[in-house]
């Protein structure tokens, strides 16, 4: 991608969508720049396949259908500012479109059917950067439908993914599962969430520069996968437990921030339910990983995939091991400070 002029253009335009979107003061501002990011994303994710342009069609209509629901609600709330039940109902309105364009449940359909046709890459941008916009304006209209959609975002990407082989498709369940608890981190703390979406874009790097070395699509493929050393096959799949929340790793550490402020406001039942659909997720992380260190299966003797210089090496083995790690460091520096 980053040696295609063309798509550094439409990389850098998205970008520029998304910052209009989270500095406009106005919601016809922001309705123009969700609809410059959608605009750009297009081109990016149509490579000459079929599974692509089938991906960014649905994904356009899907966009297109929220984009003109925003529109027309933006439109009647300008028409109708000074009338505040019609406004309640708005909000309303508004919050289900924002959740809809990031493929929170319970309009979350979309979302798995458009991550199986993507490269790594697209995923990538679509599980990470493409959220950036609506949680932000979500967090703008704290509403109680909010917790209906934390707790159907949390079933949902807890169940969905226990019948996967398609990675792509276990990634999209991880990501609906982790916006719940964004989602519940936004409830509370402005700043909570966005610590929470910052270390989950860092362990979604360390995962998926690997799935896109060696184009890995099915949980099969890892079983058999040649690596540089045994050593870097222990480190991935340890890694999907740091992704899944489990202590010590790093993935635990935003998951504890967010327990410890769900517990200082009373939300305990809420917080005991997410437990136990993190729990869920867990599960099918755990036999992904029993499987592939207690069964045998057959190996490679020899190597199937180009060996990539020895800097992406470093640079990947420093996100594993900071992934799998980081918490006894941020830690020890919390006790010294």
């Amino acid at each position: 991608m980053l040696n295609n002029s063309s798509k550094i253009m439409f990389l850098s335009i998205l970008m520029m969508g998304t910052l209009i979107s989270i500095s406009a003061n106005s919601w016809l501002s922001t309705w123009m720049g969700l609809e410059i990011n959608l605009l750009s994303f297009i081109p990016l994710m149509s490579d000459n396949k079929l599974m692509s342009t089938e991906s960014s069609l649905k994904y356009f209509l899907v966009q297109a259908l929220a984009s003109s629901i925003f529109l027309f609600v933006v439109i009647l709330f300008l028409l109708n500012s000074n009338k505040s039940n019609s406004n309640y109902l708005m909000e309303m309105m508004i919050f289900s479109c924002l959740i809809l364009k990031m493929g929170s449940a319970p309009f979350h359909f979309w979302f798995p059917n458009v991550m199986e046709g993507l490269s790594w890459l697209n995923a990538f941008i679509l599980m990470t950067w493409q959220k950036i916009a609506p949680l932000m304006l979500v967090s703008y209209i704290i509403n109680p439908l909010i917790l209906i959609s934390i707790i159907f975002s949390s079933l949902i990407g807890a169940i969905g993914g226990l019948n996967q082989t398609s990675l792509r498709k276990l990634m999209a369940y991880s990501s609906i599962n982790h916006l719940s608890w964004m989602m519940a981190a936004m409830y509370n703390s402005n700043l909570l969430w966005m610590i929470y979406f910052m270390f989950y874009t860092f362990l979604m790097i360390s995962m998926i520069y690997l799935f896109n070395m060696y184009q890995i699509s099915y949980i099969n493929q890892l079983f058999s996968l040649f690596f540089h050393s045994k050593s870097m096959k222990i480190f991935l799949l340890l890694n999907f437990l740091s992704l899944g929340g489990l202590p010590p790793f790093l993935g635990f550490l935003p998951k504890w921030m967010v327990i410890q402020s769900l517990t200082m406001n009373n939300q305990l039942m809420l917080l005991m339910f997410m437990l136990f659909m993190t729990l869920i997720t867990l599960y099918f992380y755990m036999r992904l990983c029993y499987s592939a260190f207690m069964l045998n299966y057959y190996e490679n003797n020899w190597l199937m995939y180009e060996i990539y210089n020895l800097m992406n090496m470093k640079i990947f083995t420093f996100y594993i091991f900071f992934s799998l790690f980081g918490l006894f460091f941020i830690s020890s520096l919390y006790f010294y400070f």
